[in-house]
């Protein structure tokens, strides 16, 4: 039988020293940016990456219709815990024929995610708009932008929308080569001015990588990790898009890449984890589940 709803933690990073995050207190914020009440507890967070939804056969080991019976389990796990949020790291559905095809390929899967008790945030992969805009997708999901920050339990989630080619034009209808992803220079102001507002520490949430330098990242990566680093108050970055299970650490900052639900079929392979986040004690704690690797920080 498949291990679910596992709390072991088999491996363990050196604890990072969140000094200056973890110290600042939460001031009142801009009108702009929406705040919560900020109790005690630690925040959780559970986490979905590449769900690739589609009813489509079996491609090699992606079993695109088992999509629905891995986010029903990830779904009563995340109510299971209590979480805060849930967050999507891109590319909840796959492609369709035709764009109603693709269009139901989202209502479906939103049958599944709609018995969440928490709000859900979806970052936007190069799969969610391929042949979708933007605007169709975010409307079918009920989110009103694709890059968005907010402020829950003294901590500030910022979702970035790396689906750009590089001369700024944003994905849809298959306007774009998967290989070409950019967040374009409005989006890295937008993204300074909301660290510099923000007195509290934060965590990032984007579907392409930021931690890398070929055709799986960011093609702006360095200068969106210099914004980071200079603000001195990211902890870590959640990133999705590679479909592997991988951790690194840069000028103190974790960047975390996630599995994907996708991989193997239903119910031996799953992924999804849920992410526990103390600043007042320096611990970041991935619980992941299936073929989620798991990470105490």
């Amino acid at each position: 039988m498949p291990q679910r709803f596992s709390s072991k933690i088999p491996r363990a990073f050196t604890k990072r020293q969140f000094l200056k995050v973890s110290t600042l207190s939460a001031t009142a914020l801009p009108s702009a940016i929406l705040s919560e009440p900020q109790p005690s507890s630690p925040l959780r967070i559970g986490l979905i990456s590449d769900v690739h939804y589609a009813d489509l056969p079996t491609a090699g080991n992606r079993h695109y219709r088992d999509s629905i019976s891995k986010m029903r389990e990830a779904v009563t796990a995340f109510n299971l815990a209590k979480v805060d949020r849930v967050i999507c790291l891109g590319d909840l559905i796959d492609t369709g024929a035709t764009i109603e095809k693709e269009l139901g390929h989202l209502k479906t899967i939103r049958k599944e995610i709609d018995r969440l008790e928490a709000p859900i945030h979806y970052v936007l992969g190069n799969h969610c708009v391929w042949s979708l805009t933007k605007e169709e997708f975010l409307t079918g999901v009920g989110q009103s932008s694709a890059y968005l920050s907010q402020s829950i339990h003294g901590v500030r989630l910022i979702l970035l929308d790396a689906c750009h080619r590089a001369d700024g034009v944003a994905y849809g209808r298959q306007n774009f080569d998967w290989k070409e992803a950019d967040i374009p220079e409005a989006q890295e102001a937008w993204l300074r001015t909301t660290l510099e507002e923000s007195k509290e520490p934060a965590l990032v949430f984007v579907h392409h990588r930021l931690d890398l330098e070929n055709h799986y990242a960011v093609k702006s990566a360095a200068s969106v990790r210099q914004i980071l680093q200079e603000s001195q108050k990211v902890a870590a970055v959640f990133q999705g898009h590679n479909h592997l299970n991988e951790h690194k650490t840069i000028e103190g900052i974790h960047y975390l890449t996630m599995q994907a639900m996708i991989e193997g079929s239903w119910p031996h392979q799953n992924a999804f984890s849920i992410l526990s986040f103390d600043p007042a004690k320096g611990e970041l704690i991935i619980e992941g589940h299936h073929s989620q690797s798991s990470y105490r920080i």
